[in-house]
């Protein structure tokens, strides 16, 4: 069977790929599934490429190497371990089981026939894509030539990565299609005009940007009045963000209103471009083709032959000199970052997804080489250790200061492992030179965590940190990792204070949110210490370095917030897939989270139902009384409610609804200034007839009535959801005549929010509730164990419970009833999950490019040598920019600060608010005006009674807690000329006593 799927469907196993699938798409993930990849070179470089590709699930993958295990292999080959070097095993042998362990659905099998410029090629001809790694150019342009003239053509990738510069080369053929050049998905975009001319011009309702580019095309759909254009497919012309030209639509009808475009995606065909290489690469292709080896490491001699031979072109010396002394070197994190691209391209070959590389991409990290007149040249010979090509690259102190260093890293999902390989290779946290690699964040590590775990699943019980650990220590036995079990958050900081900080050198983040970030951010701020940040997102990969004094930090920028779907739109008026997703999502917690935890909180502060009756009786109001009191007496107790319960849902969500809101609303409603309330981007709803044989109707039931059953602790067997026993239970349901209530003005329905205006219950409510809980207590309907029910958590990767089933038949049955296109599972469970996408070429790219920056951070190096980077592997693009500078703030006469400042003040047990202010005026020369401790203010001379403040103790103002050391105050200060603001300056800590150990 076709590997990862099932022989009899093709099903695709989404404990491995989930994330991945939402990034490729199912059509590109069955391609893959059936083509085989000959893959040479079993270096650093080779083995990132074979981990990326198997991880992403080809059919098969040949692993080709001619070279035995050597120590010096141990700093770039993750998978080649010290006892493999003792035991003289071939490269390609050591890698082949631990690539295998990666995906049980590859096959993965060995060659190492000698591959030269003799060697007969014929085999080559059974895979779809050939790789080559540290293959010389002249081998690489022969095998090159026979997969560009095999028919059909067999896609080439190459790729080298010698010290400091990588470069991968790719051919697809004279012509190669793309089924999706970009792999974004087109967003619904609504019209509002469309003018009767040549060229009609469409303008998109409230200015939002269409996004569109000249000569794409679109496709119309419910547009009313020019109904001519609907479902046609129509080339642009850009005129503006927010409008375009469609070609004539001067004989068409006139438009009248709504309806919404969609991008259509078109394939696209590249041609492959004959070579050209870059300068100082064909140079270090010639002295090898002359010299057979590469330049030694740090010969100055070997750098001036190289540099000779790039006379002809323009080249950048520095550049050649330093490709010169490290090309024999390898830089483990430039490895992972060419390798992620690499594998990225791999990908495109076999499946037309996203546009590939046109064709040479080239990528160099000089800024981490220092220039040789500081450093001896001793520093980058071999020592016949495993940091040898490491050290070829930076040389031997910069070594010694990556075993020092003490890294914390900030969660461990797919980036963390990958980073953690990182840190292994580069010999991060030594125990020998007390250095050390802690990792936080206790999870339950899912087999779809990439990067370093060896064989997924029997880590699946396992905290993720613990698991990562032992992956990191099979890489490279020599470092201290420590795995945390605790969150990094605010309720931690006992554990994560400051005197825990203050041990690090620097912090990596690998987090999935922003609010997280946030908070790491402003820990390693106060406490003056270095922030490596990353994400990707599918493809999307960005990273961003924060450096004491030198950068501006994470919340020096505020990303916009995520736009929340307006509750009307939700309630009433959904326009897209995703407003019914997010209602279907909302239903659940209401129904079957929301009401039974706020059920079972009532009943824990009420002891007994004959209480809260007395108290009711008496005339108290008792808070949720009203709704808990409805869900008592409404509870299902058996499998037969539950079905009943789902079937007047149904009847209420899909069918009352929409006559509620036509007979409030009729088709033919206006607005005041006379234009139609029915039109785009609001869509008047039909009302859903239940129909059992629909299947759609009969999963809705069935998925209700077990959450339902769940909640309230009601066993059923397999027969109870059988077809027939489901239908023989409908058959007895009475549905209750629909009779519409009174019409609400379009505003209260359109716009105001019913929760902001509760009105108090009236007495007749009140009446009916009592009554309610006596017939509960007569019948003895409250005993202690149905006074608790269970509350569900929405798990969306358990197929098993019911979550997504429900989401999904809800999602589709809104969208059916308002006419909108309806969304299939996966992308349902990726909208109601929150699913961020996610591929290990885009993970193991962006981990190299951070551990790229880690080795300037310990180095100490200049601001400029500093590099941010976003990057999009599917277009493909890499935009590497410097970080933002730090701000200066100027207070006044020469006293700037910035937001690495902290000034400090110690007190003692007796010292007042006026000695405080004293303290600040002689140490820093500026006299505070104002003195705040987080929203409460200590002191500001306006107020009144605050000058009397100024004899107080700083102990008896603040209170702090018996640990406190110190607080951190907001002080302003007076401006220089009457009338203006007072200013801001940096935070003052303020230590409670002289040494600040005591409090």
């Amino acid at each position: 069977s076709p590997p990862g799927m099932a022989a009899d469907s093709m099903e695709i196993d989404d404990s491995l790929y989930s994330r991945q699938r939402y990034v490729l798409g199912d059509s590109a993930m069955h391609q893959m599934a059936q083509s085989s990849v000959f893959l040479s070179g079993m270096g650093g470089l080779g083995i990132e490429i074979a981990k990326n590709i198997v991880l992403a699930g080809v059919k098969a993958v040949s692993l080709h190497d001619t070279k035995q295990c050597e120590t010096w292999d141990l700093g770039s080959n993750f998978f080649i371990h010290k006892e493999d070097v003792l035991g003289q095993k071939s490269r390609v042998e050591a890698v082949c089981p631990r690539v295998a362990e990666l995906n049980p659905y590859v096959h993965v099998d060995v060659s190492s026939l000698a591959l030269d410029d003799n060697t007969d090629l014929g085999f080559l001809g059974k895979y779809q894509c050939v790789i080559l790694t540290e293959a010389r150019l002249s081998l690489q342009k022969r095998v090159n030539d026979f997969c560009h003239s095999h028919q059909p053509p067999i896609r080439f990738i190459s790729c080298d990565a010698y010290g400091i510069c990588v470069r991968v080369f790719c051919d697809f053929g004279e012509e190669f299609e793309v089924s999706d050049p970009t792999g974004e998905e087109p967003k619904e975009i609504f019209i509002q005009s469309i003018t009767q001319d040549s060229p009609g011009v469409v303008t998109c309702m409230d200015n939002q940007p269409h996004g569109l580019q000249t000569g794409q095309s679109v496709v119309f759909r419910e547009v009313n009045g020019m109904v001519e254009v609907n479902g046609t497919v129509r080339p642009v012309s850009v005129l503006s963000p927010y409008s375009f030209a469609i070609g004539d639509t001067s004989q068409l009808q006139p438009y009248a209103h709504g309806g919404f475009f969609v991008l259509l995606k078109t394939p696209k065909t590249y041609r492959f471009a004959p070579l050209q290489i870059h300068a100082a690469m064909m140079a270090l292709d010639t002295f090898q083709e002359q010299l057979s080896r590469l330049p030694n490491a740090g010969c100055s001699q070997d750098a001036e032959v190289l540099l000779k031979l790039t006379e002809e072109a323009p080249v950048n010396a520095e550049l050649v000199r330093c490709l010169s002394r490290t090309a024999r070197g390898t830089l483990p994190p430039l490895a992972a970052a060419v390798g992620g691209l690499a594998s990225q391209e791999v990908l495109k070959a076999i499946t037309g997804k996203f546009a590939p590389l046109q064709q040479w991409f080239y990528l160099d990290a000089i800024e981490v080489v220092r220039p040789l007149q500081s450093v001896a040249a001793e520093e980058f010979f071999p020592r016949g250790d495993r940091y040898d090509g490491l050290r070829a690259c930076i040389g031997e102190s910069m070594c010694l200061e990556l075993h020092k260093l003490r890294v914390f890293m900030v969660g461990c999902g797919a980036i963390g492992c990958e980073m953690l390989k990182n840190f292994a290779l580069l010999g991060v946290g030594l125990a020998s030179s007390s250095g050390e690699v802690g990792v936080s964040r206790y999870v339950l590590l899912s087999s779809v965590s990439l990067g370093v775990h060896h064989g997924p699943r029997p880590h699946r019980k396992k905290p993720k940190s613990t698991t990562a650990a032992e992956a990191t220590l099979e890489i490279n036995p020599d470092l201290q990792v420590d795995a945390h079990l605790n969150k990094v958050c605010p309720a931690t900081e006992s554990v994560y204070n400051d005197a825990f900080y203050c041990r690090l050198n620097l912090v990596v983040t690998a987090l999935d949110n922003v609010e997280a970030r946030r908070y790491v951010d402003s820990r390693c701020l106060s406490n003056q210490r270095a922030l490596l940040d990353s994400g990707t997102m599918g493809t999307k990969g960005h990273t961003e370095i924060i450096v004491p004094n030198l950068t501006e930090s994470y919340n020096s920028h505020r990303d916009p917030p995520e736009e929340e779907i307006p509750f009307c739109t939700l309630k009433s008026f959904p326009s897209v897939i995703e407003h019914t997703i997010q209602w279907a999502r909302d239903k659940f917690e209401n129904l079957f989270a929301h009401k039974p935890s706020m059920f079972n909180s009532f009943w824990q502060t009420h002891p007994s139902a004959e209480v809260v009756l007395q108290r009711m009786q008496r005339g108290e109001s008792l808070e949720g009384s009203f709704q808990v009191i409805k869900l008592l007496s409404k509870r299902p107790s058996r499998w037969d409610q539950c079905v009943t319960f789902a079937r007047l849902k149904f009847e209420k969500y899909f069918k009352r609804k929409a006559l509620q809101l036509l007979h409030s609303f009729p088709l033919d409603t206006r607005l005041k200034d006379g234009s139609l309330f029915w039109q785009s981007p609001k869509r008047p709803p039909a009302p859903v007839d239940f129909d059992l044989k629909d299947s759609l109707h009969f999963g809705f039931i069935v998925s209700t009535a077990r959450l339902f059953a769940g909640v309230y602790n009601i066993p059923y067997s397999q027969k109870d959801v059988t077809e027939e026993e489901v239908t023989r239970l409908l058959s007895i349901v009475k549905i209750p005549e629909y009779r519409p209530s009174e019409k609400v003005s379009v505003t209260d329905e359109t716009v105001r929010k019913p929760d902001s205006m509760k009105l108090p219950l009236s007495s007749e409510e009140e009446r009916e509730a009592i009554a309610q809980l006596e017939q509960a207590i007569a019948t003895d309907n409250v005993t202690a164990g149905s006074l608790q029910v269970s509350p569900l958590q929405f798990e969306k990767d358990d197929d098993g419970n019911g979550h997504m089933d429900f989401v999904t038949a809800a999602s589709a049955l809104r969208a059916r009833m308002y006419a909108i296109e309806p969304a299939d599972r996966l992308k349902t469970k990726r909208i109601a999950g929150k699913i961020i996408p996610a591929i290990a070429t885009a993970t193991a790219a962006v981990a190299g490019l951070v551990a790229l920056e880690l080795v300037k951070v310990v180095g100490g190096y200049e601001f400029e040598s500093f590099k941010n980077c976003f990057f999009n592997l599917a277009i493909p693009v890499v935009v590497l920019t410097e970080p933002a500078q730090v701000k200066q703030s100027l207070i006044r006469d020469n006293i700037y600060f910035s937001i690495w400042d902290c000034w400090t003040i110690f007190g003692r047990e007796d010292f007042t608010l006026s000695d405080f202010i004293n303290a600040v005026r002689e140490k820093y020369g500026i006299e505070p005006t104002m003195v705040v401790h987080g929203v409460k203010m200590l002191y500001v001379p306006v107020m009144p009674g605050h000058s009397k403040r100024l004899k107080l103790t700083m102990q008896k103002l603040i209170k702090p807690s018996v640990d406190r050391r110190y607080v951190d105050l907001t002080v302003s200060f007076a401006p220089e000329a009457d009338g203006d603001d007072d200013l801001p300056g940096p935070p003052v800590r303020y230590f409670f006593s002289r040494n600040g150990e005591t409090p």
